[in-house]
């Protein structure tokens, strides 16, 4: 787990070796263990090292293999890197170091833009051919690795976070309506290629791209799952189990030892008997809690004690007082590379402070809800006829309609079309999604999940030097979720197939328990210092130059702040807020 970026100049120059550092330098907390650069006319490279894997300097980067002709840099674990090394070995290749990143970089070299088929892991990753020029980017299938992308008639340049590129220096921060509409509509959620600024875009999931010395470029997407009946099982809750114990044992490739982040939910409780049940011992564990606000309780602790106790873990309660939650919040959104509405982004930041003090490694069970239907907004899409899917699915996922944005932003960033709307009905016209809920499985799994848990989680995370590991998105597991039928997913309030594979293995007070969240109350409910930060946000200098939202509209929410919820329940007025901190943050 590190930080990438580059710089690939289109105009015949040599590459800016000092903005690539600048960009390398503003990722130092994601790689706090080394860094390097490289650069070679017009191409440069530069890297920010997690050391997890091959803890010595042979597994430094930049990595070049003089005798491939390759430099490389790489982000995320390719889990089965072991077995990739010995099928490399048997064709002749010889290794220096005992990193999965000198096994990236031969598998290009053995399979070239095809290798990503082969890797089983979370990776991001530059791939530079010294004789061609071709310089190769690369993202895993479910975009756990983050990559963004600038260009101009000049350059391309590249890193692992939008606030770097920022930091190279002559990006542009025009907000881009498109990305606006969407986050004002899709819960927040800005699609790739997109970002909020119209100079940045991220690299989509599944996707090598390969620039060539002209500047042209080549995309192709590798990978897109089927939300098909296209396996047979008699017992799907068995197949879930042992895929689910696969990609859990999968996660503990490491030179370091690996937690979990425990919230006491179903789905990192199930992590954390599966690795009781394979021998684990004294596995650390780490739980977080806040104050209690609005008639809302701050913590799940006593199902998260529960399991630690079960399964006798070396449990962390992590307990948050409202003397620190406010000035994290300013860390945590500044670690954001995209703003993200999320009130439990604060949560996995404080928790990534805390549990970086123990350990480099954690598992953690985002993305089971996307996977496995674990959401109260697909039960009211199971009986939607697939033609009726995008209106069904807009009435429960976006926050307001399009019609309600005239009343919320300025006319100025305005659209007429309804572009959210939009890509969802192109998304759900794609062939390989049976049902309604298939096809709305399919865009959150995808789409959503990419861009709001997991992002959230890496971006959180890693701000402390934590490298996050969710077994609920390995790709054969997610394959096996799309092909089950939608009925054994709803079943028992949600995420039938999944607690089914549970019983016996989970205690059935975490199974059968009403379904909770990661909570955090005082940013859900607004008030006091919360409410403060708030309002000097949207009435900042910064704020009325930009004159993003409608005043009017502004006064209404900063009048009765917990009166004013999106469809799903958020505060209206948090999601104004944290766009404005968001860009007053990175200096837009």
């Amino acid at each position: 787990m590190c930080g990438l970026s580059g710089e690939v100049r289109l105009d015949g120059g040599a590459a800016d070796v000092a903005a690539v550092a600048a960009m390398t330098r503003a990722m130092e907390p994601r790689g706090p263990d080394g860094t390097g650069l490289w650069s070679q006319g017009p191409v440069a490279l530069g890297h920010r090292r997690l050391k997890i894997i091959d803890l010595s300097d042979r597994a430094a980067q930049p990595m070049t293999d003089s005798e491939l002709g390759l430099t490389g840099v790489f982000n995320g674990c390719l889990y089965n890197y072991q077995d990739l090394r010995e099928d490399l070995r048997a064709e002749g290749y010889r290794f220096f170091s005992t990193s999965d990143t000198e096994v990236l970089v031969k598998a290009y070299h053995r399979w070239g833009r095809a290798c990503v088929e082969r890797f089983m892991g979370m990776f991001a990753f530059a791939i530079v051919e010294r004789d061609t020029g071709l310089v190769v980017l690369g993202r895993d299938r479910l975009g756990i690795k983050p990559l963004y992308v600038t260009r101009d008639a000049r350059r391309v340049r590249f890193a692992s976070t939008l606030p770097a590129l920022l930091a190279g220096g002559g990006v542009s921060t025009d907000i881009d309506l498109e990305a606006l509409h969407h986050y004002m509509t899709f819960h927040s959620v800005v699609p790739p290629p997109r970002t909020i600024f119209t100079s940045v875009q991220k690299l989509p999931p599944a996707t090598v791209r390969t620039i060539s010395p002209d500047g042209t470029t080549e995309d192709v997407t590798y990978w897109r799952p089927r939300f098909t009946r296209h396996l047979s099982r008699e017992d799907w809750s068995a197949a879930v189990l042992e895929s689910l114990r696969t990609a859990v044992d999968r996660r503990m490739v490491s030179d370091v030892p690996v937690g979990v982040l425990l919230s006491g939910g179903l789905d990192s409780s199930f992590i954390v008997a599966l690795l009781a049940e394979a021998g684990q011992r004294d596995l650390k564990t780490f739980s977080i809690g806040f104050n209690a606000a609005g008639g809302e309780s701050g913590d799940e602790f006593g199902y998260s004690d529960l399991i630690a106790e079960r399964f006798a873990t070396d449990h962390h309660q992590i307990r948050i007082d409202d003397a620190r939650l406010l000035p994290a919040l300013t860390g945590a959104v500044a670690a954001m590379s995209e703003p993200m509405v999320s009130h439990d982004a604060v949560a996995f930041y404080l928790l990534s402070q805390e549990v970086s003090r123990h350990v480099k490694v954690v598992q953690s069970g985002q993305g089971a809800d996307e996977v496995f239907a674990g959401y109260d907004w697909y039960p009211p899409l199971a009986d939607v006829p697939r033609p009726g899917v995008t209106d069904a699915y807009s009435r429960v996922f976006f926050d307001r309609p399009h019609s309600a944005l005239a009343g919320v932003l300025s006319p100025a960033y305005l659209l007429g079309a309804d572009v959210s709307r939009d890509f969802v009905q192109a998304h759900f016209d794609a062939p390989d999604a049976e049902t309604a809920l298939d096809a709305a499985l399919r865009l959150d799994t995808t789409v959503m999940l990419v861009d709001d848990p997991v992002k959230r989680v890496d971006n959180m995370t890693m701000a402390w030097g934590l490298e996050a590991r969710t077994p609920f998105l390995d790709h054969e597991l997610v394959e096996l979720a799309a092909s089950c039928p939608p009925a054994l997913k709803l079943a028992s309030d949600g995420k039938g197939v999944l607690k089914d594979a549970a019983r016996g293995i989970v205690p059935d007070e975490v199974i059968d328990r009403t379904k909770g969240y990661f909570p955090v109350p005082a940013i859900r409910h607004l008030s006091g210092p919360y409410l403060e930060m708030v309002r000097e946000a949207l009435h900042a200098p910064a704020a009325k130059s930009r004159g993003l939202f409608r005043q009017d509209h502004v006064d209404e929410l900063l009048a009765a702040p917990s009166e004013h919820r999106t469809t799903l329940g958020a505060s209206a007025l948090w999601q104004l807020a944290l766009l404005e901190l968001w860009l007053q943050t990175h200096g837009a």
